[in-house]
Order: structure tokens, then C-alpha cells, then sequence
């Protein structure tokens, strides 16, 4: 397509706490967010906890809708799709979570796992989707041995590999990943790094990627969001958000950093 893929303007959320009229309060999570995401690019996100990167994702997924501002994904407004149109934006746009285990039921084994978006759709036939889970898992380096497997059986990396292949089995526009290395060892996690790059290639993918890592953002991302207290506070290419900040802000996550090249480099190898 030509333009942007995802498009934010002017996008705020905010929250209501307490339960009695007298004690609630506005809590603002994203505050006026603008941003363009172009076909193929990765946008990493950045910033410390509370900083409004995990609304902003789930705003992108439509699993929230903005208190204010609109959400454009192909062109079309997503907060305004209901039906089968909203259904069809949410084959082209999938996500990665931190914890996968917490987003798999147990109970199903990872063909199961597999094949459930491809039947909620209604792609192919039976054989065709077994075929489609074999392929998708031989693309995220598993072999198709592991469709008899259950969660409980697979190590941290394992699982967020099914959780990527679950992710691009729909073949979507868009991948959302938020804190997908997080929870795992730094050897791991430059499988992890690698293989997202390489997916990302193959299927020629656009990412938004989320991560309070700053070596894991330079690695994986083209352009880099800043995020402090709901607002991006810079943006730009990520070899001159990480070369040269403007912000202080940013600046102040750089300096907590003993080593950025260093932190980056297990992914690279």
C-alpha cells in the first residue's frame, strides 16, 4: 500500500480511579500522540515503567479506544469498524506478549494453539491449515513434532516462538510486540531478537515493538518513539536518537545505561 500503515493523531487515554464519586480521579496515560508507521519499518518504542508504552500498544490493537484523537490503520479509522470489518483488522494486525504462557490456554497442545486463528477465520481446509502450522512453525525454528506439545513442556524461548509463530500464521500487515524478550535469559533473548528480524524480512512485516531495553530497541528498530508520562518526547531515526539526543529525557535513559553497543550486541551475534 502507499502512505502509512498505522497512523496516531492526537491520541490521549485516560483512566478513572477510585470507586465513589468523591474519590475519583483522571489519571491521563497517553497524552496527544502523534505518529506515522510506513510499510516494512519498525517503530521502537521506548521508556521506563508507567511511561504509557502498553496503552499506546493496546490502542494500536484496538483492545482500548482513545479518550480523544483517532487511530488509523490502512487508511481506515478502527475506533469506527465494528462486524466483519473490524474482524479483518484483526487478521492483519497480530501481537507478541511479554509472558506467552499467560496468553496460551494450557489445556490446548501448540497445534491446537496453531490453528485456532486460522479456523476463527475460516482459511483454508483442514489439511491446508496443518500444513500452514508445519510451515510456520519450521519458519519460527521449530519442527512439526511440536504440535503434540503442550505449553507446560516448552522451555521460556520455546514458548515465545510459538507465540510469534501464533503472531504471523495470519500473515498480517502488522506485528505488535510488547516486551517480548523481557522475561527471558540474554542468550535467549538474542534468538528471540534474531529470529523476530529475520520473520520480519521473510514476510516482509511492519512492527511496533515495545521495550524499556534500549539495546534491544536499537537493534531491532528503524525509528525510535521516546516515551515519558504519556507523551513522546522524541522521535526519529534510531542511529541518531542513540547518536546524538536531544531530549534530556532521553538522554538520562542513555547515561543509566553502562554500555548500549554492548547491551545490543548478544542479539547481534
Amino acid at each position: 500500500m502507499s502512505g502509512p500503515l498505522l497512523q496516531f493523531r492526537g491520541v490521549s487515554k485516560d483512566f478513572t480511579s477510585g470507586l465513589l464519586p468523591w474519590t475519583r480521579r483522571r489519571l491521563r496515560a497517553v497524552e496527544n500522540v502523534s505518529f506515522e508507521l510506513q510499510p516494512g519499518e519498525t517503530l521502537g518504542i521506548v521508556g521506563e515503567s508507567g511511561s504509557g508504552k502498553s496503552t499506546l500498544l493496546r490502542i494500536a490493537l484496538r483492545l482500548a479506544r482513545p479518550s480523544g484523537g483517532d487511530v488509523l490503520f490502512e487508511g481506515r479509522n478502527i475506533a469506527a469498524l465494528a462486524g466483519h470489518d473490524l474482524k479483518g483488522v484483526r487478521r492483519r494486525m497480530q501481537a507478541v506478549f511479554q509472558d506467552p504462557a499467560s496468553s496460551f490456554n494450557p489445556r490446548q497442545s501448540v497445534g491446537q494453539i496453531l490453528l485456532a486463528p486460522l479456523e476463527v477465520h475460516g482459511i483454508g481446509t483442514t489439511s491446508e491449515r496443518r500444513g500452514l502450522v508445519c510451515e510456520t512453525l519450521n519458519l519460527v525454528g521449530l519442527n512439526a513434532d511440536f504440535m503434540e506439545r503442550y505449553p507446560h513442556q516448552l522451555s521460556g524461548g520455546q514458548r515465545q516462538r510459538v507465540a510469534i509463530a501464533r503472531a504471523i500464521i495470519l500473515r498480517p500487515s502488522l506485528v505488535v510486540a510488547d516486551e517480548p524478550t523481557s522475561a527471558l535469559d540474554v542468550s535467549v533473548q538474542a534468538q528471540i531478537l534474531n529470529l523476530f528480524k529475520q520473520t520480519k524480512q521473510e514476510l516482509g512485516l511492519t512492527c511496533l515493538f515495545v521495550s524499556h531495553n534500549l539495546g534491544v530497541i536499537r537493534y531491532v528498530s528503524d525509528r525510535v518513539a521516546v516515551m515519558h508520562l504519556g507523551r513522546i518526547v522524541e522521535f526519529g531515526p534510531a542511529q541518531e536518537i542513540f547518536g546524538n539526543p536531544q531530549h534530556e529525557y532521553t538522554r538520562a535513559l542513555l547515561a543509566a545505561v553502562p554500555d548500549v553497543d554492548l547491551a545490543a550486541r548478544p542479539a547481534a551475534e
